[in-house]
């Protein structure tokens, strides 16, 4: 069974960076292509980027150039670190494997770019 614990969302102004973090607790984390996932206000939850366990990554198009996300196997974590963040970037922001598995959603972390 895999836990997935997100952190590092917060209130920031527009053009600002935040570091999200997701720490997973279980041995198969390495295997796992991981990805994060945001679900504004009235909206469907999105991936917006995914990474295998090798490192290969993938953007939505809104976010590529803004977003790198990165992994750290030993530490069975995953980053998401955002730059240049607008207020559409407003959103609640979760881990999770990719495709998601149901009984991995967390509780997300909040993030809010706003001036």
């Amino acid at each position: 069974q895999v836990q997935l614990v997100e952190s590092g969302g917060g209130l920031v102004h527009p053009g600002g960076s935040l570091r999200l973090s997701c720490a997973a607790s279980g041995s198969i984390f390495g295997i796992l292509r991981m990805g994060w996932y945001r679900q504004a206000p009235g909206k469907e939850r999105e991936l917006v980027a995914s990474i295998t366990s090798g490192g290969n990554t993938n953007y939505v198009d809104s976010v590529k150039g803004r977003f790198t996300i990165s992994r750290d196997n030993a530490e069975n974590t995953v980053y998401l670190q955002m730059n240049s963040l607008k207020p559409e970037d407003t959103a609640v922001y979760y881990c999770n494997k990719n495709p998601p598995f149901s009984n991995y959603w967390g509780k997300g972390t909040l993030v809010t770019v706003s001036s």
